[in-house]
């Protein structure tokens, strides 16, 4: 085995290196402290590994995704968002006849307890949908208990409600009736359907639009240790069970820095268009570096060269505008904008390349879903990669409960004057 070396006040340690299957390196300091008394100090965690993985291979540098062994570029194209959710959570592709009963079971269980309607009842019209999202999902504990032999029941328990819980709480911040889902339909079909239909009245779902949504949903299914993923790990590793865990990763989610990139590149495009449309303008704007001006949707964390999800979404998006015949003057603007950016050299050479996020946004807003339920909409898709997580990590024995340390900076040790106050 390598080691690396670390010297401490004149003494040497040997630390253990630990290879991956695709050569990713990383130093084991599980003894470190013990060894030393030292820690390690990583903001944020952008060079710890917290654990090891075999579900989501990425190499950034390269635009490489892979879920469980298989290119992004061949499961979006060959794959619905029902298999991925059984290959990432259980280890494989499955048969046909595993598939067809995993996908029987979840047409089975995707209505919602008819008193869970009435927590619906309680939030104010505005509720944002991602705060009745989180909640209902931990409320599912409370109709489902965790047991060993309901574990995979309650996975595609959750696999299949998490589109009713959604487009109900859509359905609840317009202030229109619930669309009850249908059996017949795909998984995407039908969450459209609950989404925009209304009482009494035929609703279709164009066959682009499920077929986007499958796109969508399978390109945001896994994307190793983010920070909702890592929240379902670290939440799981307490013993939480697994509609607890999955609450608090819609929460980290929600967060703007992490499943709002979408909203704000639909935000920045209604900033332009409310400033005159002029979309060289603002790219000028960018590369002078003025204050509040960003350009949102391009370039990523992770991928240095290009996010292979993106080139995906963008074929996706031109399907949508030419066979629907969209005209909408904010997609149009995202297209001028897309253009221009990448026949710019600023652009080019600092790899700023229209993401994941860019596209994603728009195809959303042709779909008619709200900016607000963009998240969500990410939600939906990301859940069979935590479920994967909190799965892979539940079935470590060797795990343990996350506690990481810290480096304290307060106030050494000093007295608590007695003010003669403690009685009031």
């Amino acid at each position: 085995m390598k080691t690396a070396k670390l010297i401490y006040e004149g003494k040497e340690y040997e630390l253990p290196v630990i290879e991956g299957t695709e050569g990713e390196r990383a130093i084991d300091i599980r003894n470190l402290r013990k060894d030393t008394g030292l820690i390690t100090l990583d903001p944020g965690y952008g060079n710890t590994g917290s654990c090891q993985s075999a579900i989501t291979f990425i190499d950034g540098e390269k635009g490489i995704l892979r879920y469980r062994g298989y290119p992004i570029e061949e499961v979006a194209v060959r794959a619905r968002f029902t298999e991925v959710c059984y290959m990432l959570i259980y280890g494989g592709r499955p048969s046909d006849e595993q598939l067809q009963a995993f996908r029987q079971q979840m047409t089975m269980h995707t209505l919602l307890h008819e008193d869970m309607k009435k927590f619906y009842e309680g939030y104010p019209p505005g509720a944002h949908p991602m705060a009745i999202m989180a909640a209902m999902a931990a409320s599912l504990s409370s109709f489902y208990p965790e047991t060993e032999e309901e574990l995979d029941r309650n996975i595609i328990r959750i696999l299949a409600k998490i589109k009713t819980l959604a487009a109900f709480a859509y359905k609840k911040s317009i202030g229109q009736p619930f669309i009850y889902p249908r059996n017949d339909l795909s998984w995407p079909a039908n969450f459209l359907r609950m989404m925009f239909a209304v009482p009494a009245e035929e609703y279709e779902v164009p066959p682009v639009l499920e077929e986007a949504l499958n796109t969508l949903l399978i390109l945001h299914a896994d994307h190793e240790q983010n920070c909702s993923t890592s929240t379902m790990r670290m939440v799981g590793s307490s013993g939480a069970n697994l509609f607890a865990s999955l609450s608090s990763s819609i929460c980290a989610l929600w967060g703007p820095l992490h499943g709002g990139a979408n909203q704000a590149v639909i935000e920045m495009l209604e900033t332009i268009q409310a400033r005159g449309g002029d979309h060289k303008k603002f790219l000028e704007q960018v590369r002078k570096g003025e204050d509040g001006v960003r350009l949102m949707g391009f370039g990523h964390r992770v991928y240095k060269n290009f996010d292979p999800r993106a080139l995906l979404l963008k074929k996706a998006a031109d399907r949508i505008f030419e066979e629907l015949g969209i005209n909408d003057p904010l997609l149009d603007l995202a297209k001028g904008l897309e253009e221009a950016a990448l026949k710019e050299d600023y652009f080019v050479e600092r790899k700023l390349y229209p993401n994941v996020d860019f596209y994603s946004g728009i195809i959303y807003r042709a779909m008619g879903i709200p900016t607000e339920m963009f998240t969500v909409m990410f939600a939906l898709g990301r859940l069979p990669g935590w479920i994967a997580h909190w799965m892979e990590q539940r079935n470590d024995k060797s795990g343990r409960i996350h506690r990481p340390r810290q480096v304290y900076t307060g106030e050494n040790q000093r007295t608590f004057e007695d003010r003669g106050t403690k009685k009031l």
